[in-house]
């Protein structure tokens, strides 16, 4: 039971500091000229939208138990591999 208390509390963590990090290419954006503002605009809203759909599976994570945590977790390592992916992508953008 602790190891899932800590893969939660990690994946809370990891969800504070890419929400961070989305906040930061925002404010770059707004710094950016129009055409390049619309195209991550754009990309940094599906970000969002892809932060706010993990939020809400951890919140469902909190009931699991069991066997059932296996498969979570399975899920849960793949909607943050995505998360990851596209926050780095994001980053690249502004180098």
């Amino acid at each position: 039971m602790e190891i899932q208390k800590a893969y939660k509390q990690k994946m809370a963590a990891q969800l504070a500091e890419w929400g961070a990090q989305i906040d930061l290419l925002e404010a770059k954006v707004a710094n950016a000229g129009a055409d390049l503002e619309i195209k991550r605009t754009k990309e940094l809203h599906e970000l969002r939208e892809q932060l706010l759909g993990a939020s809400l599976k951890m919140n469902e994570y909190e009931k699991t138990t069991g066997e059932a945590w296996d498969l979570v977790k399975i899920t849960a390592d793949k909607i943050w591999a995505d998360i990851k992916t596209g926050v780095a992508s994001a980053h690249a953008h502004f180098k």
